[in-house]
């Protein structure tokens, strides 16, 4: 599915802006691999802003949601493997760590080229990989969340995973994973896809877009986020973290993520996305999100005009 075929689930203005800012396909190689990366250079702009998917998302499929954003910052959206148009080497291989070390790398590359301040804007499962990135790096300004989900709390494995998988215990996942880890399966197999929106035509297609949810993800990506271990948010002060939560979300409810940012040592801030579910596409939660990141933004350009 391309970005067109999620804007029409939004409102006009998003479809609009959606269609006026197309994004550029660049490739970056890493670990014998070529990885997808949707871009909108703002050479101007004086900030970047880094946007992760979660599981069974890619660059497509979120464009509609953050290309608001693009033309005030340098707006840059990386397909994770399996999905998308990234293509790796061994794609059963791939767990959550590849993800962690392929979006260190890419943000120290990144660095490399360009001083800019960046924002980390994780969605779903990239929420917690946006707080785990900027606390390897250091190199982030602000990270934004639309969800934390910590695979060390019982209840957010419970929900992260479909069925049974999300109670076993560590030492039974791990287990599972030597056993059939570079099984691939479809994601609805592992997670309940039906919740990813209240629409149920847009939760539908994004089950079954070949490059998101319809395809094949291995069984070890899902126990390995399961079974990892983030760094502690008790002495996590890397940068602040704001968590814009749709409020409406059937699969990942608020409170889970609340009490994940709550013990963040870092500054934290919370804005509840209104009537949006766990893919923000919803008013008035939608211009929320776009405002939280348009005021973060503005502050990370005055923050660095001042330094």
């Amino acid at each position: 599915m391309d970005s067109e075929s999620y804007a029409r689930f939004l409102p006009d203005s998003y479809r609009r802006r959606a269609s006026e800012v197309e994004p550029t396909s660049t490739w970056w190689n890493w670990r014998g691999g070529r990885v997808h990366i949707a871009r909108a250079a703002a050479p101007e702009a004086s900030a970047r802003v880094l946007v992760i998917h979660g599981a069974a998302g890619h660059s497509a499929a979120l464009w509609p949601v953050c290309s608001p954003v693009a033309g005030m910052a340098d707006l840059l959206v990386p397909d994770l493997p399996p999905y998308g148009r990234t293509a790796v080497p061994n794609p059963s291989g791939i767990r959550y760590s590849d993800w962690v070390d392929l979006l260190c790398d890419l943000v120290i590359a990144e660095r490399r080229r360009d001083d800019r301040p960046l924002v980390l804007f994780g969605a779903s499962m990239g929420g917690m990989l946006a707080y785990e990135v900027a606390a390897r790096t250091g190199q982030a300004s602000a990270v934004v969340a639309t969800c934390l989900l910590d695979p060390a709390d019982p209840e957010a494995r419970r929900r992260a995973a479909r069925g049974p998988l999300g109670s076993i215990p560590p030492a039974g996942l791990a287990l599972l994973e030597r056993l059939v880890g570079g099984v691939r399966v479809p994601m609805r197999w592992l997670a309940d896809e039906r919740r990813i929106s209240g629409n149920p035509e847009l939760s539908a297609m994004c089950a079954a877009d070949p490059r998101g949810g319809g395809a094949r993800t291995p069984i070890g990506l899902l126990t390995s986020f399961v079974n990892y271990r983030h760094v502690p948010p008790e002495t996590f002060a890397a940068s602040p973290v704001i968590l814009a939560h749709p409020a409406d979300d059937d699969w990942t409810p608020p409170e889970l993520s609340l009490r994940f940012l709550d013990r963040i040592e870092a500054p934290t801030t919370a804005v509840m996305l209104e009537k949006c579910g766990h893919y923000p596409a919803e008013e008035p939660g939608l211009t929320q999100l776009a405002e939280t990141l348009y005021s973060l933004v503005g502050n990370t350009l005055e923050e660095s005009a001042e330094g």
